[in-house]
């Protein structure tokens, strides 16, 4: 495999796994709201300033999108305890729950629709498997168990003006990655 086959299998892949996590969220939230709480997610504890830094995008587009984001209940804010004129971002628990769950369906449902043989999905899953554990490092010990958090709605993301207290605030850390501006996160 050359290195451009390698980009193209790795661009690939990177649509499949951004279908799994954000396949329902991309219906009604824009890829600058999408960009904004991936920001967020991977940043916890930031301003709009640093948002906008790291996003690239105008002051006045990620303080509307913030604005969105919190009104639908998927960003809290709290002051700065530094500085009390800056506002805080940080995820909500009700927006890391359906990370959370969106991230871990498995995925071989969405394979079996990318290849049009389920012998060729299955033989795909395996591969894939195998791929993951030659070059990704091995997960970390699972934490303590909490209490376990409500199943996500099966409106996602909520309706705007819903909040996370409607939901529950029960929600753990997941990884995922909404589209950076580099991949056409920009509005």
């Amino acid at each position: 495999m050359d290195g451009v086959r390698l980009l193209r299998l790795g661009k690939r892949l990177t649509e499949l796994g951004r279908a799994m996590v954000t396949d329902h969220a991309s219906e009604t939230l824009t890829p600058g709201e999408v960009a904004v709480v991936s920001d967020v997610y991977q940043h916890p504890g930031s301003s709009v300033q640093d948002i906008r830094v790291r996003t690239g995008f105008a002051q006045s587009h990620v303080s509307t999108s913030v604005a969105r984001l919190r009104e639908r209940g998927l960003l809290d804010a709290a002051p700065d305890p530094a500085d009390g004129r800056r506002t805080l971002l940080s995820v909500s628990a009700l927006a890391r729950g359906y990370v959370r769950a969106r991230a871990a369906r498995p995925a071989e449902p969405l394979l079996a629709r990318a290849l049009p043989d389920p012998a060729q999905a299955r033989r795909a899953a395996e591969l894939l498997d195998e791929l993951s554990a030659l070059l990704l490092p091995a997960p970390a010990a699972p934490a303590p168990a909490g209490p376990p958090a409500p199943p996500p709605p099966d409106t996602w993301p909520p309706a705007r003006g819903a909040s996370s207290a409607a939901v529950g605030e029960h929600g753990t850390d997941g990884d995922a990655q909404g589209p950076s501006p580099a991949q056409g996160g920009r509005e």
